[in-house]
Parts: structure tokens; C-alpha cells; sequence
């Protein structure tokens, strides 16, 4: 679709949110919390014991998720808006305001310093807010056609490994740099900065996310065969290519157990089958999603109304629990074990038990859904104040 402005006809008659995102992108965020607290705990990312490896493998829905749902939205908003370049103007502002959100408010909340020496972290806000910027010239192809720009991005990732090789070699190791931001290529990045997060394959993720959005324009009943059909699909892909990966491995007494191996896909950047594994559940929930009802569905709803405000207000959340914590078990805060967070340094042993660590998710979790039910009812009610809609 091209031009300056979507038809008319082709808006989203009716209400202007869609059930099942915001309870799929609510059950995220709550996900989301478990490792967050996990962070704080002073827990690994995954280990040998199931606990503590499904404790982190349940959250990994949660980037994936974002990013994907992110571009939907992305679709529903423009047909909402009625005009590419509003459109366009909106998520270039957005975009470049979630980089500035993590650079400045995240930061602090993550580590309660403003010292910038020490370390910088490039996270996922980081990676949509730049993400979203791009969006912004993807936004001007047919949907399918950034879809398929989308899907060919994350199958075809590997590729842009090499990007830098393809230059002469004095040039390299500077453009290489420059390049860590975008895939990991094994060139050095700058010092003091972690990129937790590079641009690909999420930009990927974001357009595959807006391609997918006219599905949900279908009628209930297509819509629902057909989210499913790819959802399902997507978990059958995974299962039979990751197993046969696993089986033509050398066989080696001390691996994990065949599940574990299965589950324990490349994150950073994320691998073809880690998006499988995540996104096909994900899709193949919205059916469920789309006709849920009671206390759950309206508890998740709350979160998936206010994404923004609900991740500023969590890592802080979670930062002060952790010193109530530590008063209580050890009598001081102990700050300085999160002075490089999410990359925590607690010694082995004050790290929390898994029972500690889930009863401190709950009370936050309580208490976030308290904060966000009174935030969403004050942006209802304020649809003036232009400021909410980025947040």
C-alpha cells in the first residue's frame, strides 16, 4: 500500500485496542518480572538445575514477544491514524524517545547511578526504539511486502555476520565496530558498552509483526484457523529441525537432558529456531486470548494497556524490593551488587532461593497491577494530553 494516506474504509471499525494483544502482551510482561527479580536475586542466567534453567527459559517469550506485537500494534495504529506519514513522524519521535528512555530513566533504574564510566547498557528499549525508527520507512510497502522483508531478514541473519568481511581489510576493524550494533560479526565494540540487544534480528521480528497485522483485520473465524495453523506451524519447525540438530550431535555423557538441549536456543543474537520456539506459542495463543474472560484475562489486560509505564515502573520495583530484602536478611542494602545491573556482582553466597525469588515476583507483580490499573484509567481519562500516548 503506498501513498500518504490509508483508505478510510480500510480502518479498524469498532474499539481501538484488540483483546488478545494486550492480554498476550500482558502475560509477557509478567513473564518478564520473573527475570527481572531473577537479576536482582543474584540468580545465573539458566544453570544445570531445572529450576534455576526454567526459571530464565520461561522469560525468553518476553523480547520476542515485544518486538513482534510491537509491529502489529504498529499496523493497527496506522489504519487507526489513517496517514503514512503521521504514522511515520510518530514512531520516529517514539522510537528515538524509547532510546533516550534507556540511556537515562532505565539506566538509573537498573543501577541508581549517574556515573557513565563504568558501563552503558544497550537493551531492548534500545533495540525497539531504533527498531521503530526503521519501521518508519518499511511503513511505506504493502504490509506483505514488510512482512516478507520481515521473515527474510531473520531466516537470511547470518549473512550480515559477514557484512564487514566484505570490506577491505583497513577498513574492517572500524566499520566492524560500528557494526556489533547491528549483528555480531566478532569485532570489538566499544569500550564501556554492553549491546545486549543488536538491531537484527529484531527489526526483522518488528516487520514480520506489521505484515502479520492484517490477519487480524480477518474475520473471527479465518483469523482464529489461521493463527493457529501458524502458530502450531511454527512449534512443528522447531521441534523437528531442533531435534535433528540435537541427534546429529556427537554423543557426549555429561550434555543436559534432550529437553534442556532443545530448549536452550542462541539468544544474543536471537536464532532462527529461538524465534520459533517463542513466537509460534505466542501466535498460537491468540485464539484463546481473543475469547478469554474473567479475573486472568482482566488482570493481564491492565499490563498489556500500558507497556511503557509498566516496564519504567517494574525495574525500579524490583530494585527496591531487592533492598528490603537484603535489609531484612542481611541489615544493609548492599547497593553496590547492582551497580552494574542487570549484570549483577552478589556474592554466590547471599544470592535468594527460587522460593524466595518467585515470593518477591508475586508481591511485585500485586503491586504493578495496582500502579498500571490506575495509570491506564487516568490515560482514558486525560485522551487530551498528548505526552500519554508515548507511554
Amino acid at each position: 500500500m503506498s501513498g500518504s494516506a490509508l483508505n478510510p474504509e480500510a480502518r479498524l471499525p469498532g474499539p481501538t485496542r484488540i483483546q488478545s494483544i494486550d492480554i498476550i502482551r500482558g502475560l509477557i510482561m509478567v513473564l518478564m518480572v520473573i527475570d527481572h527479580v531473577r537479576v536482582y536475586s543474584g540468580q545465573p542466567p539458566g544453570g544445570p538445575t531445572p529450576g534455576i534453567f526454567f526459571t530464565r527459559w520461561i522469560t525468553h517469550y518476553c523480547a520476542p514477544g515485544f518486538a513482534f506485537f510491537a509491529g502489529v500494534s504498529i499496523f493497527l495504529y496506522g489504519h487507526k491514524l489513517g496517514d503514512k506519514a503521521a504514522l511515520a513522524r510518530y514512531l520516529i519521535s517514539r522510537g528515538l524517545l524509547l532510546v533516550v528512555f534507556e540511556l537515562t530513566v532505565i539506566r538509573f533504574f537498573w543501577t541508581f547511578a549517574f556515573d557513565y564510566s563504568g558501563m552503558v547498557l544497550l537493551g531492548v528499549i534500545w533495540m525497539l526504539g531504533w527498531c521503530m525508527v526503521l519501521m518508519a520507512a518499511f511503513i511505506w510497502f504493502r504490509p506483505l511486502i514488510t512482512g516478507v522483508i520481515g521473515l527474510v531478514i531473520i531466516v537470511g541473519q547470518d549473512i550480515f555476520a559477514k557484512v564487514p568481511y566484505w570490506l577491505p581489510e583497513a577498513s574492517q576493524q572500524s566499520f566492524g565496530r560500528f557494526w556489533e550494533l547491528i549483528y555480531t560479526s566478532g569485532f570489538e565494540s566499544w569500550s564501556g558498552i554492553a549491546v545486549l540487544y543488536v538491531i537484527v534480528p529484531w527489526i526483522g521480528v518488528m516487520a514480520a509483526g506489521y505484515g502479520f497485522g492484517s490477519i487480524m483485520q480477518l474475520g473471527p473465524a479465518k483469523r482464529r484457523k489461521i493463527l493457529l495453523g501458524i502458530g502450531l506451524s511454527a512449534i512443528a519447525l522447531f521441534l523437528v529441525i531442533g531435534s535433528i540438530l540435537i541427534a546429529r550431535k556427537a554423543p557426549d555423557p555429561e550434555a543436559p537432558p534432550f529437553i534442556m538441549q532443545l530448549l536452550n536456543q542462541r539468544k544474543y543474537p536471537a536464532s532462527q529456531l529461538y524465534l520459533l520456539m517463542t513466537l509460534g506459542p505466542l501466535i498460537a495463543l491468540l485464539p484463546w486470548a481473543e475469547k478469554a474472560s474473567g479475573w486472568l484475562s482482566g488482570f493481564l489486560k491492565i499490563f498489556g494497556q500500558v507497556p511503557m509505564f509498566f516496564y519504567l515502573m517494574h525495574i525500579l520495583l524490583i530494585h527496591l524490593s531487592a533492598f528490603v530484602v537484603n535489609m531484612i536478611l542481611y541489615g544493609a542494602v548492599h547497593q553496590s551488587w547492582y551497580d552494574s545491573a542487570p549484570f549483577t556482582q552478589m556474592p554466590e553466597e547471599y544470592r535468594w532461593g527460587l522460593p524466595l525469588l518467585y515470593f518477591v515476583f508475586v508481591i511485585d507483580v500485586i503491586l504493578l497491577y495496582r500502579l498500571c490499573k490506575w495509570y491506564a484509567g487516568y490515560k482514558r481519562s486525560h485522551p487530551e494530553q498528548v505526552w500519554l500516548k508515548y507511554i
